[in-house]
C-alpha cells in the first residue's frame, strides 16, 4: 500500500505550488497550521544544498475533532502532511495517506474518519 498521494506539476515552480496548494486545501476544508522549509532548515544547520522542499501540515478541523473523539492520543499523528519538493520539470506534491498512516490503530470508526480525510485530501491534490 502506497502511504502517500501524489502529484507531478510540470513547468512550474515551487511557490506557485504552494499558492495552489494552499487553494486546494482550503476549498476541500483544511488549514495549513504548519510549514516547515526544509532545504532552509538543512542549509541553515548541516550546511547542505538541496532542492526546494516544503512541508505543509494540514488540518480540516471538523474531522480532527472527530478523529480526537475517538481515540485521544491521534494527535501525535496530526496534522496531515503534505510535502512539495523541486523535481525535475517541475514540483512533486505528496500527501500523507491517512488510511495508511492509521493502520497502526485498531479502531474501526478511526479507519472510516481517516476513509473520510483521505478522500478529500485526494481531491485536493486533484485540485492543484
Amino acid at each position: 500500500m502506497s502511504y502517500t498521494i501524489d502529484r507531478m506539476v510540470p513547468g512550474t515552480g515551487l511557490d506557485d505550488v504552494d499558492a495552489r496548494t494552499r487553494k486546494a486545501l482550503a476549498d476541500h476544508g483544511f488549514g495549513v497550521l504548519t510549514e516547515i522549509d526544509v532545504a532552509a532548515t538543512m542549509k541553515k544547520k548541516l550546511d547542505v544544498e538541496m532542492p526546494a522542499y516544503r512541508i505543509l501540515g494540514a488540518c480540516n478541523p471538523k474531522m480532527a475533532h472527530q478523529a480526537i473523539g475517538l481515540e485521544p492520543r491521534v494527535g501525535a499523528m496530526l496534522p496531515c502532511n503534505v510535502i512539495l519538493r523541486a523535481v525535475e520539470g517541475g514540483v512533486e506534491v505528496s500527501a500523507i495517506d491517512p488510511v495508511a498512516s492509521m493502520q497502526a490503530i485498531a479502531n474501526d470508526r478511526l479507519q472510516s474518519v481517516a476513509g473520510q480525510v483521505r478522500d478529500l485530501l485526494a481531491k485536493a491534490v486533484a485540485a492543484i
